[in-house]
């Protein structure tokens, strides 16, 4: 499943093409709870990213993309698998592969938190703090990821923050102390632009601490289980990373 980071990237390669407001000219895919003929001639007025969500913001709806476990896009080619949703406008084309399309009505920054994204200039850490402090039962591998407090927080991301800040992902968030929680808030924003670099750069798995790794940096053995109420697959260390 795409993180936040790799939206981002989708959104800076759209913007490269500068595009500008473009008019859709053809709708084409197999989507089926979209009215296509809603999208025709009409211009877009923004491309956006909120955490995992890829967003087509038209003047009154927006086209929300969620890429799920397995989407892709291509840009000015298409590919051999079945195609979700395409935009074709004067010059260029969008297509979108194996992944969720919705319209949503109305102001897109009315129906998104940019404070809650933890790529956004807007992203606010202090209510990121406030809302974790509202939940001293919840796990740490299960609050990251909560998209309501850290929006693109992803699996990859979840597992590296736990083992860059030391802390096992079955601590429970009311055992942290002020200074911990900072981290966790802190290190989440860190790592994800740490993940949008060497994404771009081609080298995201070498920089890999513990997500599928068999051993710490440290040489220990690395544990590899199904933790919280998320049941996401989780690495961890039980001698690198303290259950509080």
């Amino acid at each position: 499943m795409p993180e936040g980071p790799s939206i981002v990237i989708l959104k800076e390669l759209i913007k490269e093409l500068h595009l500008g407001k473009p008019e859709v000219l053809e709708v084409t895919g197999y989507v089926k709870n979209l009215d296509k003929d809603r999208l025709l001639h009409k211009k877009i007025q923004d491309f956006k990213s909120w955490g995992k969500h890829f967003l087509i913001c038209f003047s009154d709806f927006t086209i929300r993309i969620h890429f799920m476990l397995f989407g892709s896009y291509s840009i000015n080619e298409r590919k051999k698998a079945p195609l979700q949703l395409g935009l074709i406008f004067k010059k260029d084309e969008l297509n979108f592969y194996t992944c969720k399309v919705d319209l949503l009505e109305g102001n897109v920054n009315e129906l998104y938190n940019w404070e809650n994204d933890v790529m956004a200039d807007e992203w606010n850490g202090q209510a990121a703090l406030k809302k974790l402090k509202e939940m001293p039962d919840a796990m740490v591998c299960d609050v990251l990821l909560d998209q309501q407090i850290f929006s693109g927080v992803g699996n990859i991301i979840k597992n590296e923050v736990l083992y860059r800040i030391r802390i096992h992902p079955l601590t429970k968030i009311g055992n942290l102390s002020p200074a911990k929680l900072q981290s966790l808030v802190k290190e989440a924003r860190n790592y994800s632009f740490d993940f949008l670099k060497w994404k771009k750069e081609y080298t995201l798995s070498k920089h890999w601490e513990i997500y599928n790794q068999k051993e710490c940096p440290l040489h220990h053995i690395i544990e590899k289980k199904e933790l919280g109420k998320t049941h996401r697959q989780t690495y961890y260390c039980n001698q690198c990373q303290k259950l509080y």
